[in-house]
């Protein structure tokens, strides 16, 4: 990859340059002018936009975001196809990887005549297994690809020492969204159930078992993973990082699960027999009591199960729409499959992510557009030290802890210094899924290498293509891959307003996670430890309550609202991150005096209006659904008005008045940073 080697005052130079005489605002004619600002912002910002681009029918939500989201794949599938289309590639360089694997799954005509015959070597060795040492030996061999049943285990950072990496045990072996679609009475769930059993059923007779069989077969795999979702951590629970730190020296497991041969697992996955953190010890229990007591035949139904249902993406058309038919159409809401290509490009990028992203930052990361990302990135960590200073509720002991904490804030901007090789993987034409297989094999073996080593901070939990972001509390981290940082979140182009106020709050919302209900138990080191007094603490939780409130309060039909704690995290993170980031644009233009009025709106306007056609997304109510059953997220409409309903500058902005229902009340108001 060419890198510049200019230096960075030098590329901010050459991004002011490049953006000369193109300069840009909002997109004016998204917003709905029939709406109207301070009564719901979502509508006004980009109301007019969702009007007249419907949901597409393979997507589950649409907006500008999502629609860059699916540009970035077409980027993605233009490498990917000048890869393919070349055939000498050194074996196992990064083009003859990425290539090969898209061509393979590309190739449909291949794929449907092949059926489930990649897949049968896997259900006939399940099947022949006789006994209780065969079944964990199976389980071992299923965890080496990543068909995590019915726990799986993961290399990561030790919770009290995060420089050391350990292995952590969690709860696994679901084929729904999580446990309360098998437990809860109302009637989504009755619904989901019936659904499930129908499609399970449906999937193993077209493996080849007669249909008695197979309705009888998803009866067993349905009691099975009800049994461990009884074990299993709800959702709220999942979010609780004290409920999940289990530090077990070896020698525990054994009497935690005396029925598991743990020696044998870990000898087998060349792991080292060192103390590890499981995460849910009632459900490595469970999973005990079902080696104990479950007959083998159920045991080998179930694991048959998991192979098929991690499979069937790769495998012909008709496990592919059956699949679909499930996870996309009823629990989404999508309507038609996503496009060969695009399944494709997503399938390589998440196996092959490194390989394929070398090419991706060349094409589509210039070094203009890190060199402004990282400006924009001092100035919104800046705005949080100023943010933290200025707490009237914060004794001074647990603000300096504060400011120590935001001083070791180690971002990652765009790719990764080096790039993962794949060593030894062999990816061929022949078949999808063996590719699938050899390279999560890679995957998984590459995670387990990091188990009993320093740990190694160079790694990236995203791969360079991903339209996503994400803040890890354990080497307080903030990571912004390339593929996010593309028009509209990030645009070099684009008034300093419009990106605060659309990339800028998500980086705000990114920092603001080490100080939200889960990262503010985290301390500078990134160890789960108390740096609160106890007063600021309780201080903390009454301005958290204050949010769970607010979304507890917000509905997407009758009957059925976000649950505030399972979404308060991400709630704090897009309040702070909106605070923030306005803070830090007033910040970046001292000295350089006011940018102007574009389209009729001020840059304060434009700031925010960025974030609202951002985050601006249509979504199907089906997804909807899902989302305020498991997702810590809250719906596109909640994410923008609920956090711009508590800040004055948004109210000052549109000069909302006090009554309005974008204004909320001061006894209201919540502000946690």
């Amino acid at each position: 990859m060419v890198r510049s080697s200019l230096p960075l005052v030098a590329l901010l130079a050459a991004a002011t340059t490049a953006s000369a005489g193109a300069v840009h605002g909002i997109h004016p004619e998204d917003i709905n002018r029939n709406g109207d600002a301070c009564t719901d912002f979502f509508d006004y910002a980009n109301g007019a936009w969702r009007q007249q681009n419907p949901i597409p029918n393979y997507m589950d939500r649409w907006s500008r975001r999502w629609q860059s989201g699916e540009v970035n794949k077409e980027h993605v599938r233009d490498i990917l196809t000048e890869l393919s289309a070349k055939t000498d590639w050194p074996k196992g360089s990064a083009g003859q990887l990425a290539g090969d694997f898209y061509a393979a799954c590309m190739d449909e005509s291949r794929v449907d005549a092949l059926g489930s015959k990649p897949v049968q070597p896997w259900l006939n060795e399940i099947a022949a297994i006789n006994d209780k040492v065969g079944l964990q030996k199976a389980i071992g061999r299923l965890h080496d690809v990543g068909v995590a049943v019915p726990f799986q285990l993961y290399a990561g950072e030790d919770l009290h020492d995060p420089s050391k990496t350990i292995a952590h045990i969690y709860a696994g072996g679901l084929g729904m969204p999580d446990r309360d679609y098998y437990l809860k009475p109302e009637p989504r769930f009755v619904e989901a159930r019936a659904k499930y059993l129908s499609h399970v059923a449906k999937m193993f007779e077209l493996s080849g078992v007669p249909a008695a069989q197979a309705k009888q077969d998803a009866d067993t795999v349905f009691a099975f993973e009800k049994r461990l979702a009884e074990a299993s951590f709800d959702n709220v629970q999942l979010r609780d990082p004290k409920l999940q730190d289990n530090a077990t020296a070896f020698a525990g497991l054994s009497k935690l699960a005396p029925h598991f041969d743990w020696n044998a697992y870990f000898d087998a996955a060349k792991m080292p027999r060192n103390a590890l953190n499981v995460t849910q010890p009632k459900f490595v229990q469970q999973v005990d009591r079902e080696l104990a007591t479950t007959p083998l035949p159920q045991w080998k139904t179930y694991l048959q199960w998991h192979v098929l249902n991690t499979a069937a993406d790769s495998l012909s058309q008709p496990f592919v729409e059956e699949n679909f038919a499930f996870n996309g159409k009823f629990l989404t809401g999508a309507t038609e499959i996503k496009p060969r290509w695009k399944r494709c490009a997503e399938a390589t990028d998440n196996q092959l992510g490194e390989a394929l992203g070398q090419k991706y930052v060349e094409k589509y990361f210039p070094p203009e557009a890190k060199a402004r990302m990282q400006e924009m990135v001092k100035n919104i960590l800046l705005a949080m030290d100023d943010t933290i200073n200025e707490l009237d509720w914060m004794d001074p002991a647990t603000k300096k802890k504060a400011l120590e904490k935001r001083a070791t804030f180690f971002p990652k901007l765009g790719y990764p210094d080096k790039f993962k090789t794949y060593d030894g993987v062999v990816v061929s034409r022949d078949s999808a899924w063996d590719n699938v297989v050899a390279a999560s094999r890679w995957n998984v073996a590459d995670n387990r290498s990091q188990i009993g080593k320093p740990t190694d901070r160079s790694r990236w939990g995203m791969t360079p293509p991903t339209s996503n972001a994400y803040y890890n509390p354990l080497q307080n981290e903030i990571v912004f891959p390339a593929g996010i940082l593309q028009p509209p979140a990030f645009d070099v182009n684009a008034t300093d307003a419009v990106n605060y106020g659309a990339i800028g709050v998500v980086i705000g919302h990114e920092i603001s996670h080490g100080f939200d209900d889960q990262g503010a138990q985290f301390d500078a080191q990134g160890r789960l430890a108390n740096w609160w007094t106890p007063a600021d603490n309780k201080q903390f939780q009454a301005k958290g309550e204050c949010v769970v409130k607010q979304f507890e309060g917000y509905f997407i039909e009758p009957g059925v609202h976000h649950n505030g704690k399972l979404v308060l995290g991400e709630s704090i993170g897009d309040l702070a991150g909106a605070k923030i980031a306005f803070r830090a644009y007033q910040k970046s233009r001292e000295g350089k005096g006011p940018e102007p009025t574009l389209d009729g709106f001020t840059p304060e306007q434009q700031f925010f209006l960025a974030w609202g056609q951002w985050r601006g997304d249509e979504t199907r109510m089906e997804t909807q659904r899902t989302m305020v059953q498991g997702d810590p997220h809250p719906i596109a409409k909640y994410r923008v008005n609920g956090p711009l309903s508590n800040l004055p500058a948004f109210r000052e902005a549109f000069q909302c008045k006090a009554d309005a229902p974008m204004v909320r009340p001061d006894a209201d108001r919540c502000e946690v940073w």
